[in-house]
């Protein structure tokens, strides 16, 4: 979780799939304000590919591309907000927001943080790390996360479920990084920019009903449609 935190209740799952494709939509409509062609622009280029990782459906991939690209007509104005704040127990939160009503977001915000503490601006976020986020997983039985990562340019990496490695690096080498890893034997599931804690919350610190109150504010968070990530200071 110290990546981003993600729902794990399989049950969910297809709720969560709808929710991902409304997301993902939005940031593809933001990336595509500066071309709509993913070969030459980068951001756009990595989020396309997420989104066909995710199996966006072809026909809502290319028209948020071409709404962002102002292709359609149609005017397209989101704003990017971060919430700093607490869940229950003091674990330290990052929310990250794509809004079309930034004043709709606050009050939604508002109401979501009274089961945890929401915080100023600067109050929880000089306790994570601003840095790029790959989700790879190995496409040869030769692949190698750790040289991989020192071939790459990545700076650090985190071993996750499923053979999914996470590599971090610094902001400004996300799509060089993500360029790089499939010469290296990986395959990129996702790229983005996101919140690394400093000092995370161990759960085995927190008693199970306490973890649930936990879990059960991030699904909250999760679930708003404005919210894009949700960054947990919890480790594991």
């Amino acid at each position: 979780m110290g990546a981003q935190w993600k729902a794990k209740h399989k049950d969910l799952a297809a709720n969560i799939k709808g929710r991902v494709f409304g997301k993902l939509a939005k940031e593809i409509m933001i990336a595509a304000r500066n071309g709509a062609d993913p070969a030459a622009n980068a951001r756009l280029r990595l989020v396309v590919e997420q989104a066909r990782k995710a199996s966006m459906p072809k026909d809502t991939l290319e028209r948020a591309i071409k709404k962002g690209a102002g292709l359609t007509g149609e005017a397209v104005h989101f704003d990017h907000v971060i919430y700093e704040g607490f869940a229950p127990h003091r674990v330290p939160v990052m929310i990250e927001c794509l809004t079309d009503n930034v004043n709709r977001t606050a009050s939604d915000m508002r109401v979501l943080f009274r089961k945890g503490q929401q915080g100023t601006s600067g109050s929880v976020s000089w306790d994570f790390d601003h840095v790029g986020m790959i989700e790879a997983e190995a496409a040869r039985a030769d692949a190698d996360a750790e040289m991989a990562a020192i071939e790459a340019g990545a700076q650090d990496l985190e071993p996750g479920d499923e053979g999914v490695t996470l590599f971090l690096t610094d902001p400004t080498d996300l799509d060089l990084v993500s360029r790089a890893l499939p010469a290296q034997g990986f395959t990129v599931l996702s790229a983005k920019l996101g919140y690394k804690p400093k000092n995370p919350v161990d759960p085995a610190s927190l008693s199970a009903e306490a973890l649930e109150e936990v879990e059960t504010f991030l699904a909250a968070m999760d679930a708003n449609e404005d919210v894009q990530n949700v960054f947990a200071g919890l480790a594991g």
